[in-house]
């Protein structure tokens, strides 16, 4: 692990480390937030994922998170959003490739050897955050997009792992729009049944643990009708009886404005979570 940024921050110190990922073969980029209470002892982790095109750095230089953070003693860790380098494959299109990972395990050439989003975050990266910061086991999981289509599905396929998970005009029927079907297409094949591994909406069918999920949307969202379609996952969870709390938003968009307004609620609800 090599820091590559420190800025003051609240109380505590916004930091951006930079590794080499086994999982994913490259070296990746990480946002950590450490709030003053992390000076005194370990502290509960709430990690983010961002959208499509994102890095690192939208989320901790445009959320305002870390304000909420230090109040309720949270580590943040915000990690990019796709593998990045020299020899790792990139796709037509801003969906697709770099910078749109999907929070899935590539299948398919050219995209399995690096494209293994899921095991990152679910497995390499909290392994690095608990062993090299002052972090405890207790997790919470949160995003933006397609991080919030992440979120959900991390959570839903990870039983335990999770105390809390929310998301922020999320894609929860990747299979049913066309942001999801041209990436799972891509890395994982055209066999729609495999698809269903990394779908919210179908992975609720099914779920073994009642995590409650948490949905904020924007009524204003320029991608609401083609890409997000929440109706899906209220669908969804009301015929699994899986408890949800979805809240749309009047005049919101799907801009960090949207985030901004919002993030201190959401954080206030993953800090009662892991406190339990």
């Amino acid at each position: 692990m090599q820091r590559i940024e420190r800025h003051a921050c609240f109380g505590g110190w916004q930091e951006v480390w930079r590794h080499e990922s086994a999982t994913l073969g490259c070296a990746m980029n990480v946002g950590v937030y450490l709030p003053p209470q992390a000076a005194d002892g370990p502290c509960p982790v709430l990690y983010w994922l961002s959208g499509l095109t994102c890095t690192e750095q939208n989320f901790i230089t445009k959320a305002g998170a870390q304000r909420y953070a230090a109040e309720h003693g949270l580590i943040l860790v915000a990690p990019d959003t796709s593998p990045r380098g020299d020899g790792v494959p990139d796709g037509e299109g801003y969906d697709l490739g770099l910078g749109a990972g999907f929070y899935v395990n590539a299948t398919r050439a050219p995209w399995a050897t690096h494209y293994r989003m899921h095991d990152y975050v679910v497995d390499e990266l909290p392994t690095l955050v608990e062993a090299h910061f002052p972090a405890n086991a207790a997790r919470a999981i949160s995003g933006h997009s397609m991080g919030g289509h992440g979120a959900l599905v991390l959570a839903l396929r990870n039983p335990g792992r999770y105390r809390s998970v929310s998301a922020f005009a999320p894609i929860v029927a990747p299979s049913q729009v066309p942001w999801g079907r041209k990436a799972f297409t891509a890395y994982l094949g055209p066999d729609e049944s495999a698809w269903r591994e990394w779908d919210a909406c179908a992975l609720v069918a099914n779920a073994t643990e009642r995590l409650p999920l948490r949905v904020d949307q924007g009524e204003a969202d320029d991608f609401l009708r083609e890409q997000l379609q929440p109706w899906r996952l209220q669908e969804a969870c009301s015929a699994a009886d899986h408890p949800l709390q979805l809240a749309l938003h009047a005049g919101s968009d799907h801009s960090y404005y949207f985030i901004a307004s919002l993030i201190g609620t959401h954080i206030a609800w993953h800090a009662h979570a892991l406190r339990d």
